[in-house]
């Protein structure tokens, strides 16, 4: 009996390496391991052979069971992987894939859209370090050491001289000290500052734009920024209002507000019901500033300004939460 047991695996070995379809290797299993295939028949015989030997080919006839059982396993999945990739796998009634289409970020497209007017209005664009040094996002900046106003920017330190840039205004100093003026020039990227919430996040984009001449007045700066804010939300009659302010770097300084894009300055949710949005922080150079560069402010003079881009989107496409743009929802990203 012993000698019919591995005849049958030796038959059933030998098929299974010329099956072609998943069907013939069924047959083939149903044929030997089946409820009446010849391999079960053959066991039953078992009970007529004698006490001595039948637990000796018991053990044996397992054995060989089990181990055309997982001869059979396995190439059922050979046949399985092969019918997948094989001529004649792909259905070519089924609708094509559609490969999504990438699409710029948001904060991505109002960044070029900011630095394209500002350079149709001739200024150059220039770019900094993200991790900067003490001396050009504070010192050069009129902001020492214990200045309160470093306080306002919550900074990420790296050590007692090297940070995480606070704003992109260290461009100006660095700018300065490589030209003489007439000079103008923005400087987009991002700035880093802790703080989190729906409408502040830890790491955010700004442009700082500055401009350095001879008789450069304030009516200048607000002729500039008449034209960016008319041009970037397409409105020829916007309201501008500048606010008297406080920033280290210039003097006099001013938060610049905007007619409310939403109700056209009537009043609404957005705006708190004054017809005016906060848009951006401007001023002429502080004199001092223009020591550290060398620069005589007897001579020269100049205006700076400072927006945060994602302020501008969020004012633009009436998003209430800024934390929308860095979730990488594609509901919301597939909109823009």
């Amino acid at each position: 009996m012993e000698q019919e047991l591995r005849q049958l695996e030796s038959e059933a070995a030998e098929k299974l390496s010329s099956l072609k379809t998943l069907q013939d290797l069924e047959d083939v299993r149903i044929r030997y391991l089946g409820r009446k295939g010849l391999f079960t028949g053959l066991l039953r015989q078992l009970g007529s052979v004698s006490p001595e030997e039948r637990p000796r080919l018991g053990k044996v006839a397992n054995q060989i069971k089990e181990g055309l059982e997982k001869k059979f396993h396995a190439r059922k999945a050979e046949l399985a992987a092969a019918a997948e990739t094989g001529p004649g796998s792909d259905d070519l009634s089924l609708p094509g894939r559609v490969i999504p289409a990438g699409r710029i970020h948001p904060v991505s497209q109002i960044m070029d859209e900011v630095c394209s007017i500002f350079v149709d209005l001739g200024f150059a664009v220039a770019e900094g370090p993200d991790v900067e040094l003490d001396y050009y996002n504070f010192e050069a900046l009129n902001i020492p050491q214990h200045h309160p106003a470093r306080d306002m920017h919550d900074t990420f330190y790296i050590s007692d001289s090297i940070l995480l840039r606070t704003h992109t205004s260290p461009m100006q100093i660095r700018a300065m000290e490589m030209a003489k003026p007439p000079l103008r020039i923005i400087a987009p990227g991002k700035v880093y500052r802790c703080d989190s919430d729906i409408t502040h996040t830890p790491m955010f984009h700004q442009v700082e734009g500055f401009l350095v001449d001879t008789k450069v007045s304030f009516a200048d700066l607000k002729g500039v920024l008449t034209v960016f804010c008319q041009k970037m939300f397409d409105q020829k009659d916007i309201g501008l209002r500048f606010r008297p302010s406080f920033f280290p770097f210039t003097e006099p300084s001013a938060e610049v507000d905007i007619g409310c894009v939403i109700c056209r300055g009537e009043g609404c949710r957005v705006c708190k019901q004054t017809g005016w949005l906060e848009i951006l922080g401007a001023g002429m150079i502080d004199p001092e500033v223009l020591k550290m560069v060398d620069y005589d402010p007897e001579e020269f003079s100049g205006f700076a300004f400072g927006l945060g881009i994602e302020r501008i989107a969020m004012l633009k496409y009436g998003i209430d939460d800024i934390r929308l743009f860095y979730e990488n929802d594609l509901r919301f990203l597939n909109q823009f």
